[in-house]
């Protein structure tokens, strides 16, 4: 089946590695018995869905949730259900994929107007007369 990230860009729900383990944090007996956190792996480097461009900005904006071997590794341990859990992880790798898919845009370099340039001249002539200003007066 496949994950619809935007338009033209899905990736495979069989390049999804979901485990479940146990929750720490408060919660009782429930938390002691039952693994209801979900981990989701997805290896970013062997995924065929994604184009090269996206994979290069996804590992870019993991950080710490990327391994050495280019495996994405999300922990969601929110809710007390593993489905939950599980919707959780792939959502928030969703997001993340849509959010490497945008290609960045360029800054075009540009030059200060005309306009600009005099304001700063006309600056840095008011500061230079008040510095001016601050000197022992000429008494000749």
């Amino acid at each position: 089946m496949q994950i619809e990230i935007v338009s033209g860009l899905s990736i495979d729900e069989a390049e999804l590695d979901i485990s479940f383990i146990q929750a720490g944090g408060p919660g009782g007996q429930n938390v002691n018995k039952v693994a209801t956190a979900a981990q989701l792996r997805f290896d970013v480097r062997q995924s065929l869905s994604l184009p090269n461009e996206v994979k290069v900005r996804l590992q870019a904006l993991a950080g710490s949730r990327l391994t050495r071997d280019g495996v994405i590794v999300i922990t969601a341990r929110a809710h007390r259900t593993q489905e939950r859990n599980r919707a959780d992880a792939v959502q928030r790798l969703v997001a993340l994929i849509r959010a490497a898919s945008i290609r960045p845009v360029r800054r075009r370099p540009t030059r200060p107007g005309a306009a600009a340039k005099e304001r700063r001249l006309e600056a840095k002539s008011q500061r230079a007369e008040t510095k001016r200003d601050r000197g022992k007066p000429d008494l000749g």
